[in-house]
């Protein structure tokens, strides 16, 4: 793991700059996936999640430049609709409303992209990473119930390790996110409190803590606040040098999030036929119970439905997915995220295939 890279690319989506400038500090692994010479921009908005793949994917195709808004899943799915993108990003599968309303504009695709972990990064001097939590120990932290780090709750889940008296500060989403999707939909099928009370979305109605906008919102706002507790995807959580937990799983055992314990997650995943999966509370032993899964979401026909860009842009974003779902895969690592099953990967594939511009399929 490549814990330089990892800040160099994580730097970049904070910044929320142009994928193409930000690849320019990007080392030579990334390799220039087109031949072609033709050149176009695409512009893309969503997931904060997914930001410093898209950052390292944007500089590894020649003659294109992607301009992606890391401004959370649900705004990419707002600017889709509004036809002020190419394409959206969200780490939670549409919701059956959220596809009528895109489908008033043109029917539409979600493309699954690659895995990550959601960790529960803390700022707690002293305590090394690898504290255990499980599941209803969490809830209970974020429902504002245990209130301090040394409560009984979390002592009996670490004995011997000690913990100080310093008072827990909750830090969570402030916008519509993916990654909060994908934390509250842990911890809804593993306390029933937590579900009752809060339930589990892009936005919920938190019952305690402070909001920061974006997984750099929440980590910036851990980093600066001792006793501090929040959830942020892992590339973030390296990037600022946190201290996360060891989260126990489905299986009882505590796992800390891993290329290998976050490609375990999607063991056996279901597939419905709209591609939307969605990875929560999974029951290998090995996986870290915290993961998430990425879409790109785009019109089947992005022509007819008026992207921004037009021809050129339709063909710059089957350009992009295409090595999104090829060569991006084997550098996923890189940044500490992990690529699609194979049975995925087919299918994602094959709905990549199934784009068109005017009714005609498109050759990126």
């Amino acid at each position: 793991m490549n814990k330089n890279r990892i800040g160099v690319l994580a730097s970049c989506a904070l910044l929320a700059v142009t994928l193409a400038a930000c690849g320019k500090s990007s080392s030579s692994s990334s390799t220039s996936a087109s031949t072609s010479s033709s050149s176009a921009t695409i512009s893309g908005a969503g997931s904060t999640f997914a930001a410093p793949v898209y950052q390292q994917w944007g500089s590894g195709i020649s003659g294109l430049t992607v301009n992606y808004q890391p401004v959370g899943s649900g705004a990419g799915i707002t600017a889709l609709e509004g036809k002020t993108v190419d394409f959206g990003a969200s780490d939670p599968p549409l919701k059956p409303t959220e596809f009528a309303s895109l489908e008033k504009v043109g029917p539409v695709q979600q493309i699954p992209m690659f895995l990550g972990a959601i960790t529960v990064s803390y700022n707690l001097p002293g305590v090394k990473s690898g504290l255990k939590l499980d599941g209803p120990t969490i809830a209970e932290i974020f429902l504002g119930k245990i209130k301090t780090w040394n409560d009984a709750a979390i002592k009996a889940l670490n004995p011997g390790v000690s913990l100080p008296s310093t008072p827990i500060t909750v830090i969570h989403r402030s916008d519509s996110s993916g990654t909060t999707a994908g934390f509250t939909g842990f911890l809804a099928s593993v306390d029933p409190e937590w579900k009752s009370k809060v339930g589990e979305g892009k936005t919920v109605p938190w019952p305690t803590g402070t909001g920061g906008k974006g997984n750099a919102g929440v980590a910036g706002a851990v980093q600066q606040t001792t006793g501090a507790v929040g959830y942020v995807e892992q590339a973030y959580a390296l990037q600022h040098k946190f201290t996360y937990a060891s989260v126990k799983n489905a299986a009882g055992s505590y796992v800390e999030p891993t290329l290998a314990s976050t490609s375990a997650a999607a063991e056996g995943i279901e597939v419905p036929a709209n591609l939307g999966i969605k990875i929560k509370n999974p029951s290998s032993p090995a996986a870290y119970p915290i993961t998430s899964q990425t879409f790109v979401v785009v019109y089947k026909d992005m022509c007819k439905a008026g992207v921004p860009g037009g021809e050129a842009a339709a063909k710059g974003v089957v350009r992009f997915l295409e090595y999104g779902l090829s060569s991006g895969q084997s550098i996923l690592s890189q940044a500490d995220y992990a690529a699609l099953p194979s049975a995925i990967l087919a299918k994602s594939k094959e709905a990549l295939a199934g784009l068109q511009c005017n009714g005609a399929p498109i050759s990126g």
